[in-house]
């Protein structure tokens, strides 16, 4: 069982940290004044306005700001500005001896994933999957992406179903088992290395954005040619956001796909959760045990703080 990181409280002080590509300033400064809203106090990370390319600095620095976060007593979360690229860059740089000594909420997610994978195995963490700092800047936010932050003032369970979003039952069935997973390009990016994600008895969130569906049926050949479908007890397929066909307009659907790597299993899988790059973007605790019912149509998770 992953170590909870304890729960927030007004006042507190949160870390930002930018380990992939630098976000959007303009958008960054939004998402800060709702962490404002919410009375915690933030510490921006060093690399915030750094430009190396298309990385928010060196490697070195993006992991030493993520370290010394990590190593402040007085930071008690520590949020990702932002996605793109870079986190895998990072991972082979981090101390998770240091985390795990120091448990703290660890939030974001797209690119963020490789991360969520190496801090859940090497430092038996519970982290977040959630929308970064940058994307709550955004005009179009929805009510309800902001109020998952809540989640971590309180241990709170959370009861996602149909009044949330359509969900669609790929394969029927229930199952308990810890979630796992996020992006669908980042755990595969994770095969062959140390941190390659463990699906063993879990269940499996993916989600992804700007893939043609011929993209997503490479990924998932992949992972079934890993076994680590066959591994898993049950799915949570979030959003494919614009994942219309383009070099091959001729390509399967999304839910074609979904029902040929999924229906075929017998397993309880699951689709339509908004869970991944849309507007409504539903923040989870990974590392945490979830009831996944296809049969009732909904998804229960412990709570992801102590």
């Amino acid at each position: 069982m992953r170590t909870r990181p304890k729960h927030l409280q007004p006042g507190d002080v949160v870390g930002v940290v930018a380990l992939s590509t630098p976000p959007n300033i303009e958008r960054l400064t939004k998402g800060l004044q709702y962490l404002e809203s919410l009375g915690l106090r933030y510490v921006l990370g060093d690399t915030i306005q750094q430009h190396v390319h298309y990385l928010a600095g060196t490697d070195r620095d993006r992991a030493r700001d993520f370290e010394s976060m990590v190593e402040d007593p007085d930071i008690k979360a520590i949020f990702c500005a932002s996605g793109g690229y870079g986190a895998a860059r990072v991972a082979n740089k981090i101390d998770y001896m240091l985390l795990e000594e120091n448990p703290k909420i660890f939030w974001g997610f797209s690119d963020v994933t490789f991360l969520h994978t190496a801090i859940g195995q090497l430092s038996n963490l519970v982290t977040f999957h959630g929308p970064t700092i940058s994307s709550l800047g955004h005009d179009d936010i929805p009510e309800r992406t902001k109020l998952m932050f809540k989640q971590l003032f309180a241990p709170a369970e959370i009861y996602y179903d149909s009044a949330w979003s359509k969900l669609t039952t790929v394969h029927e069935g229930q199952v308990r088992g810890q979630l796992v997973g996020g992006n669908l390009t980042r755990i595969v990016n994770s095969l062959g290395t140390k941190f390659e994600i463990d699906t063993k008895d879990k269940v499996l969130l993916i989600e992804d954005i700007g893939l043609e569906p011929a993209q997503i049926d490479e990924l998932l050949n992949q992972l079934k040619q890993a076994r680590k479908l066959e591994q898993a007890v049950g799915f949570v397929i979030g959003d494919f956001t614009m994942a219309e066909p383009k070099m091959y307009p001729d390509a399967p659907s999304v839910d074609a796909l979904l029902d040929e790597y999924f229906g075929q299993l017998g397993k309880p899988a699951m689709s339509g959760f908004k869970i991944g790059h849309d507007a409504l973007n539903i923040a989870l605790p990974l590392g945490v045990d979830v009831m996944l019912d296809a049969d009732e149509k909904y998804l229960a998770v412990l709570p992801g703080v102590e």
